[in-house]
């Protein structure tokens, strides 16, 4: 017998008749679980962009320094693009263009970063 209850509670559940077996506190309990989701949700793409700018800075910086160390001339982008989008073929991001726009970006990222300490130092 008291399995029957039981599926007629999952019944009535299912049915749109849930309101009567809501215990006390329910509500309160989903609201608050529905806004730590979302909550961590926000964290978590926060701290995937961050990782993604930092990640493109590092780029920028190792193509800069490959360009200095190789030369005017060493196709350092070109080579990295073909040899990247070989290696991760369903990844955008690895196009000539990008890299350049990664070295692009390091390089006043490391100018700013040059100014700010000097007028922290007061210079």
């Amino acid at each position: 017998m008291a399995k029957k209850k039981e599926v007629q509670k999952i019944a009535d559940f299912r049915s749109g008749e849930a309101e009567s077996l809501v215990p006390p506190g329910y509500d309160a309990f989903l609201k608050e679980l529905k806004e730590r989701i979302r909550s961590a949700q926000l964290r978590a793409a926060l701290a995937v962009n961050r990782e993604l700018v930092l990640f493109y800075w590092q780029i920028g910086r190792g193509i800069l320094a490959r360009q200095k160390s190789e030369g005017w001339g060493a196709k350092v982008i070109d080579r990295l693009s073909v040899d990247l989008r070989r290696e991760f073929p369903g990844v955008e991001g690895f196009s000539p263009r990008n890299l350049r726009y990664r070295a692009s970006d390091s390089r006043v990222a490391g100018c700013q970063t040059k100014i700010a300490q000097q007028r922290a130092k007061g210079g």
